[in-house]
């Protein structure tokens, strides 16, 4: 069985345990869609939201020393969107309307996050990911899948990037 198909099993039995989930979307933390079940949302669009919405809370809790991202909760006038951590290469994304409750949201949420990673780990990048053991930089390969050596949240960068608090340094010195 595909791991499309797990995961999207994984994400209607979700949504069978807590009624108030109006629709849920697994991704990549690349902002690609591994499976959804949200009726109505544009599943592209909300996993490169979703994708974005990552890189600030993995640097925002890096920058304020509280470890390895987690969880991010933002509460609209219509309801909650919850995002997991679904192990270092996905992600989960859940839409529920205001009346939720909160605290098995976020039950249900790490326990289905953690299936996912599971599946995800099993399926598609077993042995570390196609991307893990790779040393040559001079060659750009686009990855069919996330990479689970990158931690999640991070986007890959070309080039080294400097704060912009940090001093240029001088030529020859």
């Amino acid at each position: 069985m595909a791991v499309e198909t797990d995961v999207l099993d994984e994400l209607r039995r979700l949504r069978n345990r807590i009624p108030q989930l109006t629709g849920s979307l697994a991704a990549t933390v690349d902002g690609l869609v591994l499976a959804h079940d949200a009726p109505g949302v544009e599943p592209e669009g909300l996993a490169a939201l979703t994708a974005a919405a990552l890189g600030v809370a993995h640097r925002t809790t890096d920058a304020a020393a509280r470890g390895e991202f987690r969880e991010l909760l933002v509460r609209g006038a219509g309801g909650y969107v919850a995002t997991y951590a679904a192990g270092r290469a996905a992600v989960l994304t859940l839409l529920a309307d205001d009346r939720v409750n909160v605290g098995r949201l976020h039950l249900e949420g790490r326990r289905s996050g953690a299936r996912i990673a599971d599946l995800v780990t099993t399926r598609i990048a077993p042995g570390g990911g196609r991307h893990a053991d790779r040393t040559d930089t001079t060659e750009h390969v686009a990855p069919a899948a996330a990479d689970p050596a990158r931690p999640i949240g991070t986007l890959p960068v070309r080039t080294p990037q400097r704060p912009a608090h940090e001093p240029r340094p001088q030529p020859g010195g």
